[in-house]
């Protein structure tokens, strides 16, 4: 919370000694239940808010304010230029998965709404604008199961156990926010229209591997038209969709292959069936890793399909995983088809890869600040809540993985906050929907690396990362009034808020 001046405090004190409930942030202790705020905040400060989380854990999204000062001459000096404009942001946030609402629900329904008030509400939380689901079943689903396993697409429904176990809580998080945008995406179309990798016109009756039968392409397509229309008739506008995920993966619990070739040719179905429907959802290629799994005949995929104006027609932009590869890859997505979007859809923490310093430092610069330096809409990290044993999770799908938020099993109360939810909230309590990046430049040093945004309501939004062994200072330039410094600390993130010139 901001440091009141004497005025705001001699208020505040009458308001409690009045019997008015005055509410505090969260404490920043990672094992406990956050509270939520029940009264009226006090007016903030003219001035800058800061937000730091550091590597050894020490901080963990504190918030301080910082008053303006003249930074102009400061050898420190970054410059920030609002007429000089990149990409507009739609978001962040997690995957609301099955097994995350399994989790959620377990929770008493106080200690649930605390939770999703802490992630989703720009004001007491930390502001999750952005959230990505699945399309049918995955490997963090309470089944296995399409929204239409029984041949014949006239029999499509989505299911009660999304509709009982999913549902409550994405109704949860739009009533706390509503600006939240949703992205869908399938880990399997319904076997009825599988077949073999080898020849998909011969049937493969399983939940892993196999392809897309031609033959069915009309009817997937349609798959995806009802899906859209029955979300939205439950409230929930799908903002954006993938054809596959991991189109290149066929060895998850479920899984489809879906290689460049069958995506351009089913995406010619599906666009049409969109537009026939009038649904603007938008469409997204790939949504897999910048290595392409190492297939020869599939690197660059999205660029095929871009190449096909036929294809491309329907398609907003690419989507992608960093499992394999490096964010690198987007340079030349971004320099052959620059009015291609860009998004980056997933990433899991978990036992092979997970130390908080290392992921929380190494993830903010990869994923976020170079998705965003690369004119990114968007991140999407994985699963938002998995208890202490990484579940519930299916047979054959991640067993080791790690949710942003872990609860206790035990008692479905305690809670731990990793690494991926700080590296989200540096990005979504700063950086609000329909922000445009600008420019920022000046002051450079090793391990020193900074992005700014102009949000749509004229507030501003710096983010900074701090590689280094040292503290780094840094002296943030807008206008002569407003401007301000500070110094970051070694190892750590930092994000700043104000309002704009006067």
């Amino acid at each position: 919370m901001n440091m009141l001046n004497h005025n705001l405090r001699t208020l505040t004190f009458a308001l409690l000694l009045a019997g008015a409930v005055c509410c505090a942030s969260s404490s920043g202790d990672e094992n406990t239940t956050p509270t939520p705020a029940p009264g009226p905040q006090p007016a903030p400060q003219e001035g800058v808010s800061c937000y730091v989380t550091t590597a050894n854990g020490a901080r963990l999204f504190d918030e301080e304010h910082i008053d303006y000062s003249r930074v102009s001459m400061s050898p420190y000096r970054i410059s920030l230029d609002a007429s000089k404009t990149y990409q507009t942001v739609d978001g962040f946030g997690p995957a609301v998965t099955g097994a995350s609402c399994y989790n959620l629900l377990k929770m008493s329904a106080a200690d649930r709404h605390a939770l999703l008030e802490k992630c989703f509400d720009p004001q007491k939380g930390v502001g999750f604008s952005f959230i990505r689901v699945h399309i049918g079943g995955s490997d963090f689903s309470m089944d296995e199961y399409t929204c239409c396993d029984r041949e014949g697409i006239e029999f499509f429904a989505i299911p009660d156990v999304e509709k009982e176990g999913i549902f409550p809580i994405l109704r949860e998080i739009q009533a706390i926010n509503p600006e939240v945008k949703i992205l869908g995406s399938p880990w399997s179309c319904p076997r009825w229209m599988k077949g073999t990798v080898d020849d998909p016109t011969q049937p493969f009756n399983s939940w892993t591997s196999g392809r897309l039968n031609p033959a069915y392409y009309a009817d997937y397509a349609e798959y995806f038209v009802q899906w859209v229309q029955e979300m939205e008739e439950n409230g929930f506008p799908i903002y954006a969709i993938t054809m596959q995920n991991e189109p290149l993966n066929k060895g998850n619990s479920m899984s489809l292959y879906m290689p460049w070739q069958d995506q351009a040719a089913f995406v010619k179905v599906l666009g049409p069936a969109f537009r026939n429907a009038g649904i603007t959802t938008k469409i997204l290629a790939y949504d897999h890793n910048y290595n392409y799994d190492n297939i020869g005949d599939q690197n660059d995929y999205p660029l095929h399909l871009f190449a096909d104006a036929e294809a491309a027609q329907w398609l907003d932009g690419s989507a992608w995983h960093n499992y394999g590869g490096d964010v690198s890859e987007l340079d030349q997505i971004r320099t052959e088809y620059p009015d291609k979007t860009i998004y980056f859809t997933e990433a899991s923490i978990g036992t092979w890869n997970y130390s908080f310093d290392g992921c929380l430092i190494n993830d903010f610069e990869s994923i976020f600040l170079g998705t965003l330096s690369r004119d990114g809409k968007g991140v999407l990290l994985w699963n938002m809540m998995l208890d202490e044993k990484g579940a519930p999770n299916r047979p054959g799908g991640c067993t080791t993985c790690f949710g942003a938020i872990e609860i206790n099993s035990s008692n479905y109360k305690t809670l731990k906050f990793n690494s991926h939810y700080y590296d989200l909230a540096h990005c979504s309590k700063v950086i609000r929907p329909g922000a445009v990046r600008i420019a920022a430049d000046g002051y450079t040093a090793a391990g020193l690396s900074y992005l700014a945004f102009r949000n749509p309501d004229g507030s501003m939004a710096f983010v900074v990362l701090n590689k280094g062994a040292q503290e780094q200072t840094v002296a943030v330039y807008q206008t002569a009034a407003r401007s301000f410094k500070y110094t970051v600390p070694a190892q750590s993130i930092a994000s700043f808020g104000w309002d704009g010139e006067e």
